[in-house]
């Protein structure tokens, strides 16, 4: 399996298991995507991480659905941020 492709399945898996997990609004979910991917993870640093939470509290929208997206980009570019925004939101689709 190429690497593109693993990384955008690894970023499809976390955010499916954090989508059938995750309870509460926006607010809860910035607290479990900064326990996954700043402290258990380490895709992101502190300051990253701040940033990017903080850019997406300005811009219209729920602001976890933005942040899944941009770490799902940076780790595996658009597919991955793709990856990202169908695993979180699927389960609580269905």
């Amino acid at each position: 399996m190429s690497g593109r492709l693993f990384s955008i399945l690894e970023v499809l898996g976390v955010f499916l298991r954090l989508g059938m997990t995750s309870f509460g609004g926006p607010i809860a979910h910035l607290g479990y995507f900064h326990a996954e991917f700043v402290t258990r993870r380490k895709w992101l640093d502190e300051a990253a991480y701040s940033d990017i939470v903080a850019l997406c509290q300005f811009l219209p929208g729920p602001a976890s659905s933005q942040v899944g997206i941009i770490i799902g980009m940076l780790r595996a570019g658009l597919a991955g941020g793709l990856a990202a925004w169908i695993g979180f939101t699927m389960p609580s689709a269905l």
